[in-house]
């Protein structure tokens, strides 16, 4: 496709070309593309585009929002869970699914952490709540229906406009799941109490996260504000920093000591970007994601204190506290540590994250999630809910998973059994696999994988022969992502690598979950092995 194509239609080229013929326009090749040099190449061209927009869009009476005046960081921003790796695997379903002959009967998506697309079966007791929220009719017509459950949903749309949850809530959520989460919380931490007002609840922890990075967005400052997130990380704080035009400030997490945090790399971290960067924030992830360890509580006292002495605001991502492995791993919570520190610690400013598409749920697509402020200056929180007001509210019947989730069956109560066996069911299963995860990738020649003492990834460390870095590098690849597109087309296995989350120089990983059920989970080990085995021989 010629230059001159790409730009007559009236700009229309994002509809008339697939994305493999736009890389060759770029000058890439789809299986020769990472992520980095995509953007690199794009935004080059998009450099060339503007010096023409102006009087393309005037003479031909164009589009007024282009990709030449588009803001930038969305350009820029990257996600690598969703990249270009996945946007391969999408099409080899399809292709599959059109009859194409691949040398593999099925893709198989290890980059994501979603549970019921990898099999996982809902929980009874959440789902028949939805049910009766959804459609109330059924607590009269369904004598299957416990009454525990039949009680629970009628007590959460008394809390609804017009007992109804195709109302709006309010912007902060339903208040009685608000009240509930706040019984959770104090449950959880011993007794420590907890105000419902101190809680919002949002569209997944993912929405709640993003809306508390936005307060730190103020282009008035003379240098951007820094905020420190964990280096491997999750790459929605990559993104979302780059999106909102805030700076990263990469902390590495030890991988000799199963990804723990040392207050020396802490202090190097912040020291080094001071200059560049006011940093104000330090976020964690407890559990991790992607490398799956459990902080201590001796090493969640280190962060609190490192927090307190440089006067920053503490973002504690805790979506993965059910999932905890390793035995003598136990989930600590930021809020109760901080607490029971005393001052001067308590009085540190706290945002703590939980999701209901982690845990024993796995409920991804009901979005659903809360954030928690300890110690937020009242006007600022005032602030914070007219922002969030703005968008009126988080899906209600996402609140009701919530709900669901926070205020389980009790024992005694009808449902309790059922959701006792089936949560614990689920939790034994992940606990299974995580050892195997780790066992069967550490037994495999040039892979090693620390303990996944919890959450839902392992993140292997593999050894690429030099042969394999030069080809990649020849093709303008991080050889972990040359490893990880030669692994899918190879075996349909779909990875993410470690560059998408982040990595020290010179050493190559990749996230995968331990998601998937045991046949299919055996099935992949065997693929892997053998492409594993067969990539080193080729490049030895």
């Amino acid at each position: 496709m010629s230059f001159p194509r790409f730009f007559q239609h009236n700009n229309k080229f994002l509809t008339r070309i697939d994305f493999s013929s736009f890389l060759s326009l770029l000058g890439l090749d789809f299986y020769s593309c990472s992520s980095f040099n995509f953007m690199r190449a794009i935004n080059s061209f998009f450099g060339i585009r503007r010096s023409l927009a102006l009087s393309s869009s005037v003479m031909s009476g164009g589009k007024v929002l282009t990709t030449s005046n588009i803001n930038p960081n969305v350009i820029t921003m990257q996600y690598a869970v969703r990249g270009p790796i996945v946007i391969r695997a999408v099409e080899l379903e399809k292709e599959l699914a059109n009859g194409a002959k691949k040398p593999f009967p099925n893709v198989i998506k290890a980059n994501i952490g979603d549970a019921h697309a990898m099999g996982q079966k809902p929980i009874t007791y959440i789902r028949q709540l939805l049910a009766c929220i959804a459609n109330p009719v059924i607590m009269e017509t369904d004598k299957s229906i416990p009454s525990d459950v039949i009680e629970n949903a009628k007590t959460f749309l008394g809390s609804c406009g017009g007992q109804s949850a195709g109302a709006y809530s309010q912007s902060t959520g339903v208040e009685v799941v608000r009240k509930h989460v706040a019984e959770y919380i104090t449950k959880r931490d011993g007794g420590i109490p907890t105000n419902s007002e101190d809680i919002c609840l949002s569209g997944g922890a993912s929405e709640s996260i993003r809306n508390v990075l936005k307060l730190f967005i103020n282009k008035n400052d003379a240098k951007k504000v820094g905020v420190m997130i964990p280096i491997p990380q999750y790459p929605l704080y990559s993104a979302t920093l780059e999106e909102f035009g805030l700076g990263q400030v990469g902390y590495y997490l030890n991988e000799s000591s199963n990804w723990s945090l040392d207050e020396a790399e802490l202090e190097r971290s912040l020291k080094e970007s001071s200059e560049k960067y006011d940093v104000r924030v330090l976020c964690v992830i407890n559990p991790g994601n992607p490398t799956g360890q459990v902080l201590s509580r001796e090493n969640i006292e280190t962060i609190v204190r490192f927090a307190q002495k440089h006067n920053l605001f503490l973002l504690a991502d805790e979506v993965y506290q059910d999932n905890v492995y390793a035995q003598g791993s136990q989930f600590h919570s930021f809020k109760k540590v901080v607490t029971e520190m005393g001052a001067p610690y308590d009085k540190i400013e706290l945002a703590s994250f939980h999701s209901v598409s982690k845990g024993y749920m796995g409920e991804c697509g009901m979005r659903g999630g809360y954030v928690e402020f300890l110690n937020l200056d009242s006007e600022v929180y005032v602030l914070f809910k007219k922002m969030i007001s703005a968008k009126l509210c988080s899906t209600v019947l996402g609140q009701a998973v919530i709900d669901a989730v926070v205020n389980p069956p009790k024992e005694g109560q009808p449902s309790y059994a059922l959701w006792k066996k089936e949560r614990d069911a689920v939790l034994a299963s992940l606990k299974e696999r995580a050892t195997l995860v780790e066992k069967a990738y550490s037994s495999i020649d040039g892979i090693s994988c620390n303990p996944v003492q919890g959450a839902m990834y392992a993140f292997p460390s593999v050894q690429i022969p030099a042969k394999a870095v030069e080809k990649a590098r020849s093709l303008n690849q991080e050889p972990d992502f040359f490893y990880a597109m030669q692994l899918l087309e190879t075996t349909g296995i779909c990875i993410v690598p470690g560059s998408g989350f982040g990595q020290k120089d010179g050493t190559y990983h990749f996230r995968t979950t331990i998601l998937p059920q045991s046949d299919l989970f055996k099935d992949m080990l065997t693929r892997f092995t053998k492409f594993h085995n067969d990539f080193l021989a080729e490049y030895k």
